[in-house]
C-alpha cells in the first residue's frame, strides 16, 4: 500500500515491478488500485508498517497519513491451523457459514464504498497447517458447500476467504503454502463461476534463484549431487513458520520445484526454516549446491542472498492483482497456469504438468500477456482492489 502511495506521488519509480514495462497489454495503471483487507491485529496501516520497520522514515513519514487512515477488518481466524500467531481482530461467527458470509459482505461493502469496478482477493496470511486433500469433503463444490454447513474441522481460513471469492466469481490468489484454492471442489467451483486463480506460496527469493540455477546447471550437464539451502527470517511469518505444522507445510511448497526441473531426484536436497528475532523482515537464504561434471570431477556453489522479505513480495502481490483483473476481464476462469512464475508450487490446468523453470515460466508469462494487447487509445483508467 505504501509503495502504491508513493508511486502515486512521484516519490519512488517503478523498479522491483516485473511488469511495469509491460505497456499496452491490457493491465490496469498501479493508480488504479486501492487497497482494503483482513487482519488478526487491528493496528491502522501507519503503526502496522511502524512495527514492522520495512519502510524507510522518509518513506513512513510521506504515507503515514494516508496509512493512519486505513485499518484492516476482522479476519476468520483458527488457532489449530496456525499456532503462533494469533491476534484479538476476529470475527465473531458462530460457524463456517457465517464466516464465509461475513467475508463476503466485507467484500461487497468495500467494492460500494469505494466505488471500484471490480475486486481482486489475494491471500496474504500466515502459514497454515496442511490438510488431506483426497477426503470426499473436498471432492466437488456441493460436497464441500456441506462441509462447510457442517463445520468440517480440516476446512482452514484460507479455504473460507478463497470459497468466499470464488463463489462469486471473484479472482483469487493464493501467495503462502495453505491450503486455499487448490482443494478440488473450489477448482471446479472456479471454472463454473469464471473467477481466475492462481498458486501457491511466492516465490520471491531463494526458490526464484533456485528455479534459474538449475536450469542452467542442467543444460550444461553438470549432475546435482546436494543442495542445501537454509534460511533465517525473524518476522510475523518466521514465527508463524516456528510451528512445526506451519513449517513443513512451507517446505513441501519450497522443495518441490528442484527435481522437476532437472528431471532426476536430488538424493540430498536439504532445506531448512529457522526463526531468528533479531533478522526481523531481513531474511539470509544461504545455499550450498554441490555438482559433478565432465570426467566426475566435484566442483561447489556457494550462494547467499541477504535479502528484504517484503521487499520482494509485494511487487508480485501488486502484479497478481492487475493479471488476474486482466483474466477476468477477458473471461478466462480455473487456474491461470501462466501465472507459474509468481510461485514456488505453481497451479496447473486438468493435472497437466507443472512448469518450475524460471526462464520457461516467464516466456509463457510474456506470451499470454501478448494475446491481450490493447492499443493505447482504448485504455482507460479503472479502480481495482489488489
Amino acid at each position: 500500500v505504501a509503495g502504491m502511495e508513493l508511486l502515486r506521488r512521484g516519490r519512488v519509480d517503478t523498479r522491483g515491478l516485473p511488469l511495469a514495462d509491460a505497456k499496452g497489454m491490457g493491465l490496469v495503471e498501479y493508480g488504479a488500485l486501492t487497497f482494503g483487507g483482513w487482519d488478526l491485529f487491528d493496528d491502522d496501516l501507519a503503526s502496522a508498517a511502524r512495527n514492522h520497520a520495512v519502510l524507510t522514515e522518509a518513506q513512513l513519514e510521506a504515507v503515514a497519513p494516508t496509512l493512519a487512515r486505513m485499518r484492516p477488518w476482522p479476519a476468520a481466524s483458527n488457532a489449530r491451523f496456525c499456532k503462533n500467531v494469533v491476534g484479538t481482530a476476529t470475527k465473531k461467527a458462530r460457524g463456517l457459514r457465517e464466516q464465509v458470509q461475513a467475508i463476503r459482505e466485507d467484500l461487497i461493502r468495500f467494492k460500494e464504498h469505494e466505488k471500484l469496478d471490480r475486486v481482486v482477493v489475494v491471500n496474504l496470511a500466515s502459514t497454515e497447517k496442511s490438510v488431506d486433500l483426497t477426503r470426499p469433503e473436498f471432492a466437488t463444490p456441493e460436497a464441500f458447500e456441506k462441509a462447510i454447513d457442517a463445520n468440517d474441522p480440516d476446512i482452514g481460513p484460507a479455504m473460507l476467504y478463497a470459497y468466499a471469492a470464488i463463489v462469486d466469481g471473484i479472482p483469487f490468489a493464493n501467495f503462502t503454502p495453505s491450503v486455499a484454492a487448490d482443494v478440488p471442489a473450489l477448482l471446479m467451483l472456479a471454472k463454473r463461476t469464471g473467477a481466475p486463480v492462481a498458486g501457491k506460496d511466492g516465490k520471491t527469493g531463494q526458490t526464484l534463484l533456485k528455479t534459474v540455477l538449475a536450469p542452467a546447471l542442467r543444460d550444461r550437464a553438470l549432475h546435482v549431487e546436494g543442495w542445501y539451502s537454509t534460511n533465517i527470517l525473524g518476522n510475523r511469518d518466521g514465527e508463524a513458520l516456528n510451528d512445526p505444522a506451519s513449517r513443513q507445510n512451507k517446505l513441501d511448497t519450497k522443495g518441490a520445484a528442484l527435481d522437476s526441473i532437472l528431471g532426476y531426484k536430488v538424493q540430498d536436497h536439504v532445506v531448512s526454516i529457522q526463526y531468528y528475532r533479531p533478522r526481523g523482515d531481513n531474511k539470509e537464504a544461504w545455499d550450498n549446491i554441490d555438482v559433478t561434471g565432465f570426467l566426475g570431477q566435484p566442483m561447489q556453489l556457494k550462494l547467499n542472498f541477504l535479502c528484504k522479505d517484503s521487499i520482494l513480495a509485494a511487487p508480485l502481490v501488486v502484479e497478481l492483482a492487475r493479471t488476474l483483473d486482466l483474466a477476468r476481464r477477458r473471461g478466462e476462469g480455473g487456474v491461470i497456469d501462466a501465472l507459474g512464475c509468481f510461485f514456488k508450487a505453481p497451479m496447473s490446468q486438468d493435472g497437466e504438468p507443472v512448469e518450475h523453470a524460471m526462464p520457461e515460466q516467464q516466456r509463457r508469462l510474456m506470451a499470454w500477456l501478448s494475446k491481450g494487447r490493447v492499443p493505447q487509445a482504448e485504455r482507460t483508467p479503472e479502480r481495482i482492489r489488489g
